[in-house]
């Protein structure tokens, strides 16, 4: 079986639009901009071996505040410009009830089953406590960026990082354990 890293979107791989200490995501190009430290931080995980698969919660797409083709687009942006293997989007809003809308595992257990990944030697990065409920959930190692955010983060990650690089660094340390 497969390690993999799932990494959450906006606020891990592009800058979170912030309103009132909260994070949003980007609703245009010019808004869509990726951290610094990520294309060397993808490139070195999957130098690593594991499968790199992005797990987001866009419900702006289901509230008609962006267009999917839109986003559509950011995500064929990301696949062809780093070493991602999947992108998993959940359009749904949380009223939904959908089973993939994080903090719900559904993502990550549908990727799990499609690229034989073992979701207790995987890892789940997130800037959350969405993302960190839906890795604790999936059985996953969760890292927690912490962005200060105002918002309180619901569960306690296994690890707290301040970047995408810093998180890379507890995933290879912890998977040499």
């Amino acid at each position: 079986m497969k390690q993999a890293v799932f990494l959450d979107r906006d606020g891990v791989i592009n800058d979170a639009i912030i309103r009132n200490g909260k994070p949003y995501a980007p609703t245009t190009w010019e808004e869509f901009k990726i951290f610094p430290e990520v294309p060397g931080a993808l490139q070195t995980l999957a130098q690593a071996g594991f499968l790199l698969i992005v797990a987001t919660n866009q419900p702006d797409v289901g509230r008609g505040l962006i267009r999917r083709m839109l986003v559509d687009d950011m995500h064929r942006q990301l696949m062809e410009t780093f070493p991602l293997d999947d992108i998993r989007v959940c359009y749904d809003t949380e009223e939904s009830g959908s089973p993939y809308y994080k903090p719900r595992p559904g993502m990550l257990l549908e990727a799990a089953k499609e690229f034989g990944v073992d979701l207790s030697k995987s890892y789940m990065v997130g800037d959350r406590w969405r993302d960190v409920g839906c890795g604790l959930a999936a059985g996953c190692f969760t890292i927690w960026i912490d962005r200060g955010y105002t918002e309180p983060v619901r569960y306690e990650p296994h690890a707290t990082c301040g970047n995408l690089q810093e998180a890379v660094s507890i995933i290879l340390e912890h998977s040499r354990v």
